[in-house]
């Protein structure tokens, strides 16, 4: 089964595209993690992944979505490759939503 559920951050503004057969909207997400190391400090990691929404996911992502929001994601992860114009393979790695839901932010840790 090819299945992701992530928690995280818009990281930027929602590019969205129209075209002859419905709309697509790409952003990235941040995710955070932090773990303590054998020295007793505190390591923070942030992850970013590529989010890609169609049709009537997307539309409901033009009007929810916007850099810093907290939200929550399902999907699959979706590998592609073009060529560029510098005629090179670029490999891209996505996650393609077929769920996307604003996450209220929690207090911060005391």
């Amino acid at each position: 089964m090819n299945s992701v559920k992530l928690i995280g951050n818009v990281g930027r503004e929602i590019n969205v595209r129209e075209f002859e057969g419905g709309r697509v909207v790409t952003f990235s997400l941040a995710t955070d993690e932090s773990y303590t190391n054998k020295n007793k400090e505190e390591v923070k990691n942030t992850a970013w992944h590529s989010i890609v929404a169609w049709g009537q996911l997307a539309q409901q992502c033009e009007t929810i979505l916007e850099k810093g929001k907290s939200v929550s994601v399902e999907g699959k992860l979706n590998y592609r490759q073009y060529v560029n114009k510098e005629n090179l393979t670029v490999k891209v790695v996505e996650i393609v939503a077929f769920k996307i839901e604003e996450v209220a932010r929690t207090a911060a840790k005391a």
